[in-house]
């Protein structure tokens, strides 16, 4: 137990969601990714990539939430450059060579290892909001200057993102949006920023919508399957049953019928009939797959866990008499949760289909490893509140009343320095 303990720091209940996650795509991966055993003829091949991918992610998780939380700061000084060049690589090399998985590039493959670069890219945004957000803050809020330079890197990021993943682009601008609001930026900024978003939004849909479908523009290629998507969505029309094509329908109908015919308790884990039908069963229409197989009931506790993961973030938050602590979690919670409510709100029909894994359950690579990452970052900062808490608690001596006095009403100054902190940190 002591050395279980040694291992796996932080907030416990963290630990638990966590693991719950991982047990839950174990066993819905397995039976979800049919068609790639299908594929594959290796009955176990499926199962043995998603489970090595877990538990090298497991490891992830300790060796991040082992590191002090001050050095995540230094991330996206690499990351950044390196995630924008390779966001721009891809998708210039998608125009030229026209080389295109399910019609988008998205995917670089460095020493036979596939990845995406969006999924850098959206850590290093999340650490720099963050990072801007804290040393940018004084007892008025956010500083000018933050809404600035938090503006240049995510429109550019969302700007390379866009032609190929229009759907994480959106999440991340969402998720850094909320940081703003949550970092105190003034709000007469997110006000204007918000009526943009919501012209250039209508614009756009506009712009899809009026352009023909056959039309070829360079770096929007993917105009025509977002107009597809739309216009399916908006759909209302009424069709009878016997004149439904489910196979035209495709992917949407199936997650729908999985659903339909699911009840309380569902069918029990490996008794789905649509994975059959679904070729992405095992990743963006698996929650489809968990409501047929493990019922409402099951779906509804899913939806629970990533609740309780933001909550505990919100906690966790709280409890930091840092500012860069605070708005990382707070971040990284809400892009998680952001993802999940997408993928699932897919799958139930109350949004156009698009590529989003349910985080740490859908069968990923680079998803799966930088999830686990955010969990580790989450868990290394609930380390830094439980060791402000253990001080708090023992008796210290006269000479660090003032600095206990001062760590109950921070000061701008003193949450947004480390080095306090550094000279005892855990």
């Amino acid at each position: 137990m002591g050395l279980l303990k040694s291992i796996f720091k932080g907030d416990k209940v963290i630990w638990m969601i966590f693991a719950l996650l991982c047990m839950i795509s174990v066993v819905e991966v397995f039976s979800a990714a049919s068609t790639l055993t299908f594929k594959s003829g290796d009955h176990w091949g499926p199962m043995r990539q998603h489970t090595f991918m877990l538990i090298t992610g497991t490891l992830l998780v300790v060796a991040f939430h082992n590191i002090r939380y001050k050095w995540f700061q230094a991330f996206p000084i690499f990351l950044l450059p390196a995630s924008l060049f390779m966001l721009a690589f891809i998708t210039i090399m998608g125009v030229i060579t026209g080389d295109r998985v399910n019609g988008a590039a998205r995917w670089l493959t460095f020493f036979g290892i596939q990845f995406q670069p969006s999924e850098v890219a959206k850590m290093a945004v999340i650490i720099a909001v963050a990072s801007i957000l804290s040393k940018k803050q004084d007892e008025e809020g956010a500083a000018p200057t933050a809404y600035k330079y938090i503006m240049i890197i995510t429109g550019v990021t969302f700007a390379l993102i866009l032609p190929e993943n229009l759907s994480t682009a959106m999440i991340l601008f969402m998720v850094v949006f909320l940081m703003m609001f949550i970092g105190r930026v003034a709000a007469i900024k997110l006000w204007k920023l918000l009526g943009i978003l919501v012209l250039a939004g209508s614009l756009f849909i506009g712009l899809i919508a009026l352009v023909p479908s056959d039309t070829e523009i360079p770096f929007f290629h993917r105009m025509s399957t977002w107009k597809k998507r739309i216009l399916t969505f908006t759909n209302d029309e009424k069709v009878p049953a016997a004149k439904f094509d489910i196979y035209k329908e495709g992917q949407v109908a199936h997650a729908r019928i999985a659903i339909a015919t699911s009840n309380l308790i569902g069918k029990a884990p490996g008794n789905s009939v649509q994975r059959d039908f679904l070729s992405q069963a095992f990743s963006d229409f698996i929650f489809a797959i968990v409501i047929e197989e493990l019922g409402l009931l099951g779906g509804g506790f899913i939806v629970c866990l990533y609740i309780w993961l933001l909550m505990r973030a919100g906690r966790i938050a709280k409890k930091c008499q840092r500012t860069f602590p605070a708005f990382l979690v707070m971040g990284i919670a809400l892009l998680l949760v952001t993802q999940a409510l997408l993928n699932m709100m897919i799958a139930v029909g109350l949004f156009p289909v698009t590529g989003q894994p349910l985080p740490l359950i859908s069968k990923g690579g680079t998803s799966t490893w930088i999830n686990c990452m955010f969990i580790g970052m989450i868990l290394s900062v609930s380390r830094y509140t439980e060791e402000l808490e253990e001080r708090q608690k023992n008796a210290v001596p006269v000479e660090e009343e003032a600095a206990i006095i001062a760590a109950a009403e921070p000061t701008s100054e003193y949450m947004n320095n480390d080095s306090e902190f550094e000279e005892r940190t855990y």
